[in-house]
């Protein structure tokens, strides 16, 4: 087996938990560039990351910033693009469904340079959703797809993709089982000075609820009814819009909802593991919440993680309060969480994908 030269390509939190377990295999016995395209840019979205969950220093950072979605993409492409063609990697490795990951793949592909995508196979069947068009473009030009769930198999087989497709499990899974022996969850408590079981966590950042003053409201007002607090990780958009669209000042009156900066990972793990349950638009989260046996109420109307929904774990209600409502008035703890997701070890079954693709001599 010969050496591999990979460039893999991160640029928003979800990517750097999964690219956490997968850099530490890779460089077993590989050549890892690991480049930040800057989409998430500022400290508590980034860097800490990437300190807390010991992932190499990028090697390059293309600081992007924010942006519309075609912008973004748009300015990532000819950096990324330039990169390649000077590193000349054996491969391009992607993770998810984000505009980085977009650009990474579409850069790679128009210079014939073989692209793997981590998450591959994964779909909320909304096109209206910009992740789903990221991730049916990626998945259309990759070489290697690298799947957690049979699902997400079956998903790609449907649209006709059956060469180089390896159910590998979810890398997610491997993060969150090694770092969960770490954390101290009383001294998250303390820090946020909540008790076990005594409160909601809750994230939304969905440009579907984030930048909808109608949904944003319904979020809301339901978070405002609970019965129990809600402390509510806000990401930075989100609590722009918030002021922008006259709903800052009610939540900070209310008694029920108390907003804290984005968190890190260990807190968001130590936070989630002490919740009654999880209220989110995130896709990774909801995983998160099944690999520790919280009650997930997604404010979606559809998932990418069908099997949380269909084993009892998770509950889709949009942002409708109502049905917000109602879903954590009905929250249950289902008797089994099967092992859907893999046995914590998709890192190693991704590099021996990649070998089996790559490795042989030149």
């Amino acid at each position: 087996m010969r050496k591999l030269k990979i460039i893999s390509v991160v640029g928003a939190r979800p990517q750097f938990i999964k690219a956490a377990p997968v850099c530490k295999a890779l460089r077993a016995n590989h050549e890892e560039i690991l480049v930040h395209s800057g989409q998430h840019y500022d400290y508590a979205m980034s860097d800490v990351f990437f300190e807390q969950l010991g992932i190499p220093k990028p090697d390059f950072n293309l600081a992007v910033g924010s942006g519309s979605h075609a912008r973004q993409t748009g300015e990532m492409m000819p950096m990324l693009e330039e990169l390649f063609v000077e590193q000349a990697p054996d491969l391009v490795l992607v993770y998810g469904d984000t505009n980085t990951t977009l650009a990474a793949g579409l850069s790679a592909a128009k210079i014939g340079i073989p692209v793997a995508h981590v998450e591959a196979g994964l779909r909320s069947f909304n096109r209206r959703m910009p992740e789903e068009i990221n991730r049916i473009v990626v998945d259309h030009l990759s070489d290697v797809l690298l799947c957690p769930t049979r699902a997400s198999v079956m998903n790609l087989e449907a649209e006709g993709i059956g060469h180089g497709v390896h159910l590998v499990g979810d890398v997610m899974l491997d993060t969150a089982r090694f770092f969960a022996e770490n954390i101290d969850s009383s001294a998250t408590l303390d820090t946020f000075e909540v008790e076990r079981n005594g409160y909601y966590f809750a994230t939304v950042h969905r440009a579907g609820n984030s930048d909808s003053a109608a949904n944003l409201g319904a979020i809301v007002e339901a978070f405002n009814q609970m019965d129990k607090p809600v402390i509510w990780a806000v990401h930075p958009r989100t609590l722009k819009n918030l002021a922008e669209f006259g709903l800052l000042g009610q939540v900070q009156a209310s008694e029920m909802i108390r907003i804290v900066p984005p968190v890190s990972y260990l807190e968001t793990i130590g936070l989630l593991r002490s919740a009654c349950a999880l209220l989110t638009d995130s896709g990774g989260m909801q995983k998160e919440a099944y690999f520790f046996g919280i009650p997930c109420v997604t404010l979606r109307e559809e998932t990418e993680w069908v099997e949380t929904v269909e084993l009892g774990w998770n509950k889709l209600t949009g942002a409708d309060t109502n049905r917000i409502l109602a879903a954590v008035a009905s929250l249950e703890h289902p008797l089994s969480r099967p092992a859907v997701y893999g046995d914590g070890h998709a890192a190693q079954a991704i590099v021996e994908a990649l070998e089996s693709h790559y490795g042989g001599n030149r």
